[in-house]
Formats: C-alpha cells, structure tokens, sequence
C-alpha cells in the first residue's frame, strides 16, 4: 500500500512540476520579467521536491516508519487542498439572474445625450442642441467646456508617445474610418439584397440560432450570445451624432425588435500590455472596426432571410451593450464597468445586432466575477485617474455595480492622448489564453478558495501594479532603427 502511495504521490508531482513549466514558459512567451522570475523559482521547487521524494522512493525511505509518516501526511494534505481549491462552490444566483439579479430599484433608461462622449463629440458649442442641453443640465457645462479646450483623446498635445505616436493614430483612425463607413442608416438599417427581396426563409428557432452563431463566428466573433431586449436596456434618447442628422438628436428611442446578437471581439494581449500607450488605442479601435464589420454582415445576413434586423456598432448604439452581454451569457459585469469574459477578461469590444427574427436566447452564467472583483481590486489601485471605486457595489440607478467615474476616466484619456486600458491591461482575467491561463481561470470561475488564492499570487507573481510591457515592434511607440 506504501508503495503504491509513493508511485502516486511521485506522478502528482511529476504533473505538479509540469504545470510550474508551463507557467514559466507561458511567462517568457507574454514578456512578464516578474512573473518569469517567480516562475522559475516556482518551477525549480517542484523540480526539487519531485527529485526528492523519486530519492526517498528509491532509497526505500518510505518504508521506514519516518517516511511513512511523511508520505501519508503529504497525500492528505495534497487530497485536501485539491478538493478545497476544485470543488465547486455555491452559484451566485444573482449572476445566473443576469442584470435581473442586479436589479434592486427603480431604473430609469439612460439619455445617450448625457454621456461623456456624447456630450464632448456631439454637442458643437452654439448649435441649438448644445443650448438645450446645457439649459437642461447647467451643471455640466464649464467641466465640459475645460474638457473641450485641453483637447481629447489622438492628436493632441497631451498624448503620451509623442513625437513618435503618427504612424499608430493614422492606423487607429484608419479602423475608426471604418466604424463610420458601416454607421450610415443603409448600412445599420440595411434591405435585403435584390435576389433575395420578397421572400422569407422559414427557420426554426433553433436553426436560426445556429446559423446566425455560426456566421457571426466564421467571419470573425470570438464569442456570440443571444438576449431577449430588456427595455431598460434601451437609451431613452438619442445622444451621438455623426452624419448631420441633428433631426434625430434628443430624439426618444424604442426598440421594436425582440432580440439581440451580441458579440465580443478579442483584443490582442500583446497590443493591450503596452497601455496607455497608442498601441492600445490602435487595438482597440481595430476591435471596434471588427465588431463593425461583423454587426454589418450579420445584419444583412439577416435582412437576405427576410427579417428586420440593426447593427450596433462603435458609431451607431441605442442600446447598453454590457447589459445585452451579460443577459446573452458572454461574461459579468467586473469592477472596472466592462463586461469580464472567462476566456478573455475585459479583453473584448462589443458589437451587436437587435432582429425580430425568432431566436433561442442564451442564459445567463456565474463565472465567479462578482465575488473575485470584490477581493481583487487591482483594476482600481492601478487606475491612473482613480475613476473605479475600491468599495463594494451601491445600487446606482436601481442597479447593483460598481459605478466607474467616467468623466475623470474620460478626462485621463484626454491627458494621455489614449483610451488609457489600464485597467483592462492589469485585470488577472486578461491573461494571455495559454494552458497554466485557462486552468486557472478555470479553477478561479468554480472556486472561492481559488478566487483568494490566485488573486495574491497575481500580486506576486505579476506585481501589485504591473508595468507597461513593449508592443509588438510594428507598433511601438518610439522611434526605432529598421
């Protein structure tokens, strides 16, 4: 029986140290020097005590009453720390809720017209809108106008790479060109193609979840959910202007379409490491461009079935799309006000597409956001603007979050010149998708323990504030020698 015991103590280890290997090679592989460091001291302990305990096996330690006793400590004490970190522990029923569970008030539907980018990319000073918004809400108006003068985000004075920044605004506004492009009514609003129009393709449900899934994915999506449309979801007013049409400003919005498409784009861990530098903010831009792609496509797709259908994209929302995402089953809500996804953190941009074409809605998960964001906190100590709070979630609007404060974080991305993602950069979640990753966020999504466990070894092993890594040499942001 001992020496059974030692055969499977010694293969446990032997996993065990394999495990320390291919998190020293993930962290080579993501430029982490930190992690890289402790990774290999890790590594060289469960080498050693691998070595060890094949010695003692060898040497028939374990047959004394000494090695025994170790031998059967050890086992026990492995059985129960991996039961303990493994096992699954209760739902968080609000998550399985979706925004339902979240909802402890009277929510009132969000005016578009009153967001920070709306109120700083739309409003033109003496237009007729900007009078009657200001004359509504005159509290706003002197921050904005300071806000307006230092300049925003890209091209100006403030931005963190310059003189060196050029090439990666012209990219970043090559993929936001593209956001425009696919935002006219024609092309968010689009009519079914002329071999197609007149008819109307009969699909079940379950097909056409299928099939519109399966199209979102092959032509780019990294993840896809279908929601029923809650209202409160739905802007109560149209805010953001970009081809002229002041007509629409202020405008009240309902949606008459039954559900929605949602989906993320992944953002490339290597581009988003070097926030808040313009690299960032290329990718970023270049994930919207993707989800504009995507949500057009899609949208015609449906419109040749026969269906009405709108794409909502970086230049065109009526709805919150976060919400929309968390009801489709693609991730939380987190601290840092993004959608938290399991495979890839907040490393994602949404798009959508709303339709009346009958679907099969997706449900919402628990993937242990809530309760691992409540002991982490590293997105709000590494905010450069201190916009995320450090306390618990407060009923804000009827809702149970955490309320980002977008008019400093709005403000910081004027500063830097960037969109900033820190925040998105540091999150544990945002790890690289390698194999030590996935295991842990497995474990992390089913486990309370490994929550704690993994979030003070994030801290360790990454640092409590992580610091920019290179981007990829095409888009650094200095100058450099080819």
């Amino acid at each position: 029986m001992i020496d059974l015991l030692g055969y499977i103590v010694i293969l446990g280890l032997t996993v065990q140290a394999f495990s320390g290997l291919t998190f020293l090679i993930s962290s080579v592989w993501e430029k982490e020097k930190q992690a890289t460091i402790f990774g290999g001291i890790q590594f060289s302990g469960m080498l050693g005590l691998l070595i060890l305990f094949i010695y003692w096996k060898a040497s028939g330690f374990f047959a004394t009453g000494i090695g025994a006793f170790i031998l059967i400590f050890f086992f026990i004490a492995a059985v129960f720390g991996i039961v303990a970190c493994v096992r699954r522990t209760p739902a968080n029923q609000r998550a399985l809720e979706g925004t339902k569970g979240l909802i402890v008030g009277n929510v009132e539907r969000f005016d578009e017209s009153r967001h920070v980018f709306a109120r700083n990319r739309a409003l033109i000073p003496g237009s007729d809108p900007y009078k009657a918004f200001y004359q509504k809400h005159p509290e706003l108006e002197a921050g904005d106008a300071a806000r307006r003068e230092k300049g925003g985000p890209l091209g100006h004075p403030g931005t963190v790479d310059k003189p060196h920044d050029g090439p990666n605004v012209a990219a970043t506004f090559a993929s936001l060109s593209l956001c425009m492009w696919l935002s006219t009514l024609d092309k968010v609003k689009p009519q079914a193609h002329p071999e197609c129009k007149g008819r109307t393709i009969e699909l079940s449900s379950e097909e056409a979840s299928i099939r519109v899934k399966g199209f979102a994915k092959s032509i780019g999506a990294a993840l896809v959910g279908i929601t029923e449309i809650n209202p409160l979801w739905v802007f109560s007013h149209k805010g953001e202007i970009f081809h002229e049409n002041w007509e629409d400003w202020g405008k009240p919005l309902e949606t008459k379409h039954k559900y929605a498409i949602v989906c993320a784009e992944e953002m490339n861990f290597e581009m988003i490491g070097s926030a808040p530098h313009t690299s960032t903010v290329m990718e970023s831009m270049g994930a919207y461009a993707r989800g504009a792609f995507i949500a057009a496509q899609l949208a015609n797709f449906i419109a040749n079935l026969g269906y009405s259908a709108t794409a909502k994209q970086l230049r065109y929302y009526e709805e919150l799309l976060v919400p929309l995402a968390v009801d489709a089953g693609l991730g939380e809500a987190g601290r840092l006000g993004y959608l938290l996804t399991k495979k890839f953190g907040p490393r994602v941009r949404l798009s959508a597409v709303t339709t009346n074409l009958p679907l099969v809605p997706d449900k919402p998960i628990d993937i242990g956001v809530e309760d691992f964001c409540r002991i982490c906190k590293k997105c709000a100590v590494c905010c450069p603007s201190k916009s995320i709070p450090l306390d618990d979630q407060k009923e804000v609007n009827g809702t149970l979050r955490w309320k980002l404060n977008s008019e400093t974080c709005f403000d910081y991305w004027g500063k830097v010149g960037t969109d900033c993602n820190v925040c998105m950069k540091v999150c544990p979640w945002s790890h690289a998708d390698t194999m030590p990753h996935r295991l842990i966020k497995w474990l992390v999504s089913r486990n309370s323990i490994s929550r704690r466990l993994f979030a003070v070894m994030d801290d360790i092993f990454y640092g409590k504030r992580p610091k920019a890594r290179p981007a990829p040499k095409w888009a650094q942001f200095k100058a450099f020698n080819t």
